[in-house]
């Protein structure tokens, strides 16, 4: 077994069969493990009759993420959300780096894919090569050992983040895949991006505090309010946004939206 394909979920019944069912083909190598957080579809059942490995984990998507890197049986892990899906060239690119052993620790996957934080993710990163704001996917267990993984004390979006900054202060070698992973968000409206941006401001704060003038800390808050801003006008969906007002160590992005398209008014 070469790789362990960790994919977190809650209620994916919609998406598990197409993230799984992209690993055909590569099963003698890969190991599928699902970690969910109390579905109440039938997100594992569809899990189990596709041979996953299904397990029960919560409150957060990082215990649910470490709870899956530590039952992997292979040396190399891919961290995955449900609506992601793996194209044939890039798990072979994954297993020919995790066959080299040429000293690399990790790598960073460039998603693409038709939804709106996609384009704002693909503007902002024409800014850098590498940042934890695309984060860490694709590790060498190894590595994960050595950090402990994914911070439980952090929720969606700075567990992330956080990883990657403690990854390359042990000084691991990093690097960014050369295909890519389809992160499928095409249906994701603009009031329900929103809507997730302020989820994960919940632990933003604590995130700050533990690296309190760390530069990829400075660098995110910056690149994602223009990448964000450039984005949504883009989009025709926001008629003004503001800049980031901080309150209690939290960036919060105020938006006022024409309510024909966002509220469904």
């Amino acid at each position: 077994m070469t790789l362990s394909v960790v994919i977190t979920t809650r209620n994916e019944s919609a998406n598990i069969a197409n993230c799984i069912r992209a690993f055909d083909g590569f099963r003698k190598d890969v190991e599928i493990i699902v970690v969910d957080n109390a579905s109440t579809d039938d997100t594992k059942a569809i899990a189990a009759s596709l041979g996953a490995k299904v397990f029960d984990k919560g409150p957060e998507r990082s215990a649910q993420r470490n709870l899956g890197w530590r039952t992997a049986v292979a040396p190399w892990v891919v961290i995955l959300d449900a609506d992601m899906i793996m194209p044939r060239e890039t798990i072979e690119e994954m297993l020919a780096c995790a066959s080299r052993g040429d000293g690399i620790a990790a790598y960073w996957i460039v998603r693409t894919g038709d939804g709106i934080r996609v384009k704002a993710r693909n503007f902002e990163r024409s800014f850098y090569d590498g940042t934890c704001i695309d984060a860490l996917r694709f590790f060498s267990k190894e590595v994960l050992e050595k950090t402990g993984g994914y911070d439980e004390n952090l929720i969606a979006g700075p567990e992330d983040w956080e990883l990657d900054i403690r990854v390359l202060e042990t000084g691991a070698k990093c690097e960014v895949l050369k295909n890519h992973l389809i992160h499928n968000e095409k249906r994701l409206t603009l009031k329900k991006m929103l809507e997730k941006k302020a989820y994960y401001t919940k632990s933003f704060a604590a995130y700050q505090a533990k690296w309190k003038g760390h530069p990829a800390v400075k660098k995110e808050a910056v690149l994602a309010v223009v990448s964000f801003r450039r984005c949504v006008r883009r989009e025709g969906e926001v008629e003004e946004t503001s800049a980031p007002s901080h309150s209690r160590g939290r960036y919060v992005f105020r938006a006022r939206c024409r309510r024909n398209r966002v509220s469904g008014k």
